[in-house]
């Protein structure tokens, strides 16, 4: 592995190991991500499952991309897509791939079953 590749696959091992199962304040988001709409995304995420965790299940790296395949889950506790907290614990598989520049997230992609994750809280 070149070391770009290394470095890049070592951030985002501790970025996840940061933010699982901790609040996402400001001041942690800004140490790891410089892509304002991830920080968004994870903003969002956070007011209706506050401290949720996300669990990396297989990480591949090549140059400065990152994928990773991983599970999402946590307790409703804010409104997510409309819907009021329902209290309910979810659980969700998703992908993302991550562009690491200078030792930061610049970029993400991500691919997630929204659908499942509110059939879960109106079931």
């Amino acid at each position: 592995m070149s070391p770009v590749t290394t470095d890049s696959k070592a951030l985002i091992v501790e970025y996840f190991e940061a933010l699982s199962g901790q609040p996402k304040t400001e001041e942690l988001l800004s140490r790891y991500i410089t892509d304002p709409s991830l920080k968004d995304h994870i903003r969002q995420a956070e007011g209706a499952f506050p401290r949720y965790e996300v669990i990396a299940h297989q990480m591949i790296a090549e140059g400065d991309l990152v994928a990773v395949r991983c599970a999402f889950r946590g307790v409703h506790k804010g409104e997510f897509a409309g819907i009021p907290p329902t209290g309910r614990e979810i659980s969700s598989d998703f992908m993302i791939i991550y562009r690491v520049v200078d030792g930061m997230i610049a970029e993400h992609w991500i691919q997630m079953n929204a659908p499942e994750i509110v059939h879960q809280l109106t079931a």
